[in-house]
């Protein structure tokens, strides 16, 4: 495969054009990648508008699942946009059908779904689902935890880089520590900690709680916090804990979800059946559209017209989300997922003992996270080399994702899970040649 290749200097001048402009028009307030300008994307590979091309390690931040426009997929596309584009609330066979397929293919207890526009919308609906349903209102959520960007899910978001200066946000919000065991609040190990973050929450309820809680949103691993993977059966637990409360358990695998993490769903990994399954990203491999999948009993306590979306499950949207859904199982892709996954990390984890900036690496299956830091002893942040590990890989022409994370040191590796497994080497061999320079250079 002639990829990476590069043809220009870097950025190249229509590159440099287009995000010069792009600062002169748009608002500053969108993530600082890379300055390129993509101009279209095949697969696992990236073409800029000065034709170099890139091997892409980022999937339009894990969206793009079944590759980059996929022939089948863009004719899913072309023809229903040919037919019908929006119906507000009518139906259509592409809404019922994919309604349909998102029941069958979620746990049991998972027997209706509506279909919306964003994950954060989704998070959103679901919040309000859990309200509607207990006539409680109060939500127990994470420090870490990314739920999108309305006002409502920054509210169950636990960073302040989402909220700062939004405030106020919405009321009722309990937030607890996730267990991010490289970095513990209690400098405890998660082999005899006794997953100290969820005895907090009894206390979580005893000192803020007004004894009102309707639920418990958390995402399956912590993605914008840094990749956080929970230790061994923390979530069963986490669940379990809900359940003897009759708190409803919202689980957020808008990133995680549709194959990425080695299977269907993150909630398989945990042997757990969340009450409601907030759904996006991967869904439309590329189209927007999201989706609330959940128990009867409590979405059917909305009465008609207290939640729907004008642009929520159009029939353009289901048709695409269809045929991505249907490629993903054809094609066996959490498998896949799974398999490669396991490999990059085996990578990885020699690399972590031969580099000393590399100090932590974790993930599900391509889902993961690599933590820069000074030196292995101290742990301390490096957001520097960081930046500078992004940079050196784009510039030998792998794409990845702006640093993530709590303190900016985290690269978050996520390609889409048709790779080829020559692409997927080449990238993982780019990141190490990255790697090796950098920690050079420091």
């Amino acid at each position: 495969m002639d990829v990476p290749k590069i043809v220009t200097e870097l950025p190249g001048p229509m590159s440099r054009r287009y995000v010069e402009e792009s600062k002169r028009y748009e608002p500053n307030s969108m993530s600082e990648q890379v300055p390129i300008a993509w101009k279209k994307a095949e697969g696992a590979v990236v073409e800029d508008v000065d034709g170099n091309r890139y091997i892409d390690f980022t999937s339009g931040v894990l969206v793009t699942n079944i590759g980059h426009c996929r022939p089948e997929h863009v004719r899913a596309v072309q023809e229903q946009a040919a037919l019908a584009m929006n119906t507000y609330d009518f139906a259509t066979p592409q809404r019922v059908e994919l309604a349909k397929k998102l029941v069958e293919i979620t746990a049991p207890n998972l027997d209706k779904a509506i279909i919306l526009s964003t994950g954060a919308e989704a998070v959103e609906s679901a919040i309000k689902m859990a309200r509607r349903y207990t006539r409680k209102y109060e939500v127990i959520a994470f420090h870490g935890a990314f739920h999108g960007r309305t006002y409502g899910s920054m509210s169950v978001g636990g960073k302040q880089g989402v909220k700062k200066h939004f405030g106020p946000m919405l009321p009722g919000i309990l937030h607890a520590p996730f267990p991010y065991c490289y970095r513990c609040l209690w400098d405890k190990n998660p082999e005899d900690c006794g997953y100290h973050c969820l005895k907090y929450l009894d206390w979580l309820l005893e000192t803020e709680s007004t004894g009102d809680v309707a639920a418990l949103v958390t995402e399956s691993y912590q993605g914008g916090a840094g990749s956080i993977v929970p230790p061994g059966n923390f979530m069963k637990q986490l669940y379990d804990w809900c359940e003897k409360r009759g708190i409803i358990f919202i689980l957020d695998e808008v990133q995680s979800s549709f194959g990425r993490t080695g299977n269907l769903f993150a909630y398989e990994h945990f042997g757990i059946q969340p009450n409601l399954l907030c759904l996006g990203k991967g869904i439309g491999s590329g189209v927007p559209i999201s989706a609330v999948v959940g128990e009867s009993r409590i979405m059917d306590a909305l009465e008609p017209g207290s939640l729907s979306s004008t642009n929520g499950g159009n029939p353009l949207c289901c048709a695409a989300a269809l045929t991505s859904i249907d490629i993903l199982l054809r094609e066996n892709l959490s498998d896949r997922a799974a398999r490669y996954g396991d490999a990059m990390m085996a990578r990885f984890e020699n690399m972590k003992e031969r580099f000393e900036p590399l100090g932590d690496v974790r993930g599900m299956g391509l889902a993961i996270g690599l933590e820069l830091v000074k030196n292995k002893r101290s742990k301390a942040p490096d957001a520097e080399i960081t930046k500078l590990l992004v940079d050196e890989c784009w510039r030998r022409g792998l794409l990845l994702i702006a640093p993530i994370g709590f303190y900016g040191n985290v690269i978050r590796i996520a390609p889409p899970l048709s790779i080829e497994e020559e692409l997927l080497c080449k990238g993982v061999e780019i990141i190490e040649d990255a790697l090796m320079a950098v920690t050079e250079a420091s």
